[in-house]
């Protein structure tokens, strides 16, 4: 099985997030030119008739300057759930979505007409920060800081009164965010693992990421599998105990007979 380059992983990631950004262009293009009004059909908070607005409000805008300023933040909150948070994405998709947009119709302010998916992104945020504490993991906190560093000022949203010249649904953005809180605390133990703690023990953090099979320089890591998975080797010593050679005896010359005795005295006497 081949694995994936980190450019296709990130494509795959901003696919889904950058078809609904098109989807909005194309609605907001579309009700220009034919001039359909379709804002009426947003979010009518209590009232009945605002009830399809949980649905259609994140679709509609009230300008380009309205779709830039999210269309941006949720392709890269909604490509970081797709690229991390994989096997669940969609489900916290759908429920960011109609989570928000039903609270909101309960809470916001009865006679507004809320529109844009600045809710939803909003609740993307959350999930991001909230399952960043929840999960021991490196990438879900790398990615929450990068939220912070960029979108840390989303919280000024929760304060319309920072913004006297402009309609900010200040509700929305507060649904959105008690949204993804919950979602977060509510599917912890799906999706990714923890891998803090395993990489004490591992010479490298194991994560389904296909960016961890490349070094910082961009070259592919050699395959370590086998070193973890290889059996131990056992080895089995014998010992034996060391024995001293016998010291042998030094042996006394045989005493010669009386007649060799006699024949070496007649001997010397030649």
């Amino acid at each position: 099985m081949t694995e994936s380059k980190p450019l296709q992983v990130i494509w795959t990631g901003i696919r889904i997030p950058l078809i609904i950004v098109i989807l909005w262009f194309t609605i907001h293009y579309t009700d220009e030119v034919l001039a359909f009004n379709l804002n009426q059909y947003g979010l009518i908070p209590l009232r009945f008739k605002g009830l399809a607005g949980i649905v259609t409000a994140p679709l509609l805008h009230a300008d380009y300057r309205h779709i830039w300023s999210n269309a941006v933040p949720f392709i890269l909150l909604g490509g970081g759930l797709f690229i991390l948070y994989k096997p669940i994405a969609i489900k916290i998709l759908m429920f960011a979505w109609v989570i928000t947009g039903l609270w909101t119709w309960f809470f916001a302010r009865g006679e507004s007409v809320h529109i844009g998916a600045s809710g939803v992104v909003y609740a993307l945020a959350a999930f991001h920060l909230a399952g960043a504490l929840v999960r021991r993991r490196y990438d879900l906190a790398a990615f929450a800081l990068i939220v912070v560093f960029f979108y840390g000022s989303l919280v000024w949203g929760f304060f319309p009164e920072f913004f006297p010249d402009r309609n900010i649904s200040w509700e929305s953005h507060l649904m959105g965010a008690v949204t993804g809180t919950i979602l977060a605390l509510f599917f912890r133990k799906q999706g990714p693992k923890d891998n803090i703690r395993s990489a004490r023990d591992l010479p490298d953090e194991e994560t389904s990421l296909p960016w961890d099979a490349y070094d910082v320089e961009g070259k592919k890591k050699k395959n370590t599998d086998t070193l973890l998975t290889q059996q131990p080797v056992t080895i089995q010593y014998s010992y034996t105990t060391e024995t001293k050679p016998r010291k042998e005896e030094p042996h006394s010359a045989p005493e010669k007979s009386g007649r060799h005795q006699d024949f070496d005295r007649n001997t010397n006497r030649l």
